[in-house]
């Protein structure tokens, strides 16, 4: 006899089952808006004040224990102005081998959670003549450079405005100094040539990185409003000092709590 074959979990279903989950773990039946934590981010976060619920990603279905240092692979919730803001402390990056479902995981529970807000941020490589080492920048779109999609079968998502105008118009009345670039995600994990680097700028990429794309993708597609914030951690390859990940997490960690006043002032507006 053929040997039985085994079915993938539908994700909607994963992620209801991690929404259902997260209510129970965290008394709140519904948030309204989320936010995913790039390498170095978690300061940001503590600005906002003390967690009412904090666990493990691993408590929840369908998330995977955190593979990368500096993504503390835990989850908080906490009220801001009024607001139930889910914070998603690390995630999962497709070139940990562990496929795409993995690494939207989390802004799909989001979504089945109720959010409408989703806020990806992220440590960057900059390229664009102008950025310096420390700076935020609000991603205006991105380029796919994975060759993957989170998507199956015939979703037509628009994509025309995945980084919403809207809440960059927002975040610009607060701070109008911040800069806005074009975000380009590679598969990783290691870091680009410098000739990937210089593709990048010729095809339009202000900003490169090892997340962030897909996310967008997914959030957007299960119907969430998408913000993405980039630090700037280092310059892309080719323009600055050899690249080291522990001089990312610490220039992450050092421009997060400045982040984190600025999501203070965001947040009541959204």
């Amino acid at each position: 006899m053929p040997e039985p074959t085994s079915v993938e979990p539908n994700p909607g279903d994963t992620a209801e089952a991690a929404a259902a989950e997260l209510a129970k773990l965290t008394g709140v039946d519904r948030h309204d808006i989320a936010i995913v934590l790039g390498s170095g981010w978690v300061p940001a976060i503590d600005v906002l004040g003390a967690a009412d619920a904090e666990f493990p990603v691993t408590d929840v279905p369908g998330f995977l224990p955190p593979a990368v240092e500096g993504h503390a692979g835990r989850i908080r919730s906490l009220d801001v102005a009024g607001r139930r803001l889910l914070c998603l402390l690390g995630r999962t990056h497709l070139y940990e081998g562990r496929g795409v479902t993995p690494v939207v995981h989390g802004v799909r529970m989001a979504a089945a959670a109720g959010c409408r807000t989703v806020i990806l941020t992220n440590a960057c490589g900059g390229l664009r003549p102008g950025l310096s080492v420390g700076d935020a920048v609000l991603i205006s779109d991105h380029l796919n450079l994975t060759g993957r999609t989170p998507l199956v079968g015939p979703r037509f998502v628009d994509l025309s405005d995945v980084y919403s105008s809207r809440l960059r118009a927002l975040v610009r009345e607060i701070d109008p100094s911040l800069a806005e670039g074009v975000y380009a995600q590679f598969h990783g994990p290691q870091y680009e040539t410098p000739a990937e680097v210089r593709m990048a700028g010729v095809l339009g990429a202000d900003l490169v990185g090892m997340s962030t794309a897909l996310e967008a993708i997914a959030a957007v597609a299960e119907g969430c409003d998408v913000l993405g914030i980039s630090l700037v951690t280092n310059l892309a390859a080719g323009l600055g000092d050899a690249l080291d990940h522990e001089e990312v997490l610490a220039v992450g960690k050092a421009s997060a709590t400045r982040m984190g006043e600025l999501l203070a002032q965001l947040i009541p507006r959204l």
